[in-house]
């Protein structure tokens, strides 16, 4: 997609309103009809727009169902202050707050429903999962990343590789909370569950890593 076409969380800001106007109907309709029943023009005319001036946006519903994606993706992404820990307390309230926070932006059901989406499509349109995973997860892991590196470098934690320590925290905190979310067999867990799990996950990381005492 071309990197002028921005997006943003809830409501797509663009310069051009119809464009915005197209991404919103295109995502109620590919979330209450799926990719195969939804067609160009059934979205330019919940958009309000015409097949014309659709194309003038998106070259394809491929591109359309990418940039869909990308706008309700971003709210996985938005910018975690993430301060250098000092020493174990603040590491721990740090690590326990991303964890919250990303688990939170993850079930929620917009973006559930977006990588319901992308499994459905991948093998038709692999781009469309290559999205989803730049817009939200690459973005959040690299700030774990940085937030691991500080602690290390504080002493908190052992040396090791931060990214292998970011997957483990990750398949600590998700498990299969998000499969179970996208097969529809699990509801969204509640606020108490999110919080308990984050503090499960980051008491995890710091058994397997934190630096022994001297």
């Amino acid at each position: 997609m071309p990197k002028d076409r921005a997006v943003t969380v809830s409501h797509v800001v663009t310069e051009d309103p119809r464009r915005g106007a197209i991404l919103n109907a295109a995502f109620c309709l590919l979330m209450q009809r799926g990719y195969e029943r939804t067609s160009t023009l059934d979205i330019a005319s919940r958009a309000k727009v015409s097949k014309r001036e659709l194309y003038q946006f998106f070259d394809s519903k491929a591109e359309i169902v990418c940039a869909c994606i990308a706008a309700r993706a971003e709210r996985m992404r938005r910018p975690l202050t993430l301060p250098p820990p000092q020493d174990r307390q603040t590491f721990v309230a740090s690590l326990t707050g991303f964890g919250s926070t990303f688990l939170r932006e993850i079930c929620d059901p917009a973006v559930v429903g977006i990588y319901r989406l992308a499994a459905i499509e991948s093998e038709r349109s692999p781009e469309v999962a290559r999205v989803l995973d730049s817009a939200g997860r690459d973005t959040n892991r690299t700030a774990l990343m940085h937030l691991l590196k500080d602690a290390q470098s504080a002493g908190i934690l052992d040396t090791g590789d931060p990214a292998i320590i970011a997957s483990e925290f990750f398949g600590l905190l998700v498990g299969d909370v998000l499969l179970r979310l996208i097969l529809r067999v699990a509801d969204r867990p509640p606020a108490r569950e999110i919080e308990r799990r984050a503090r499960a996950a980051t008491a995890a990381i710091l058994r397997l890593h934190a630096k022994a005492k001297a």
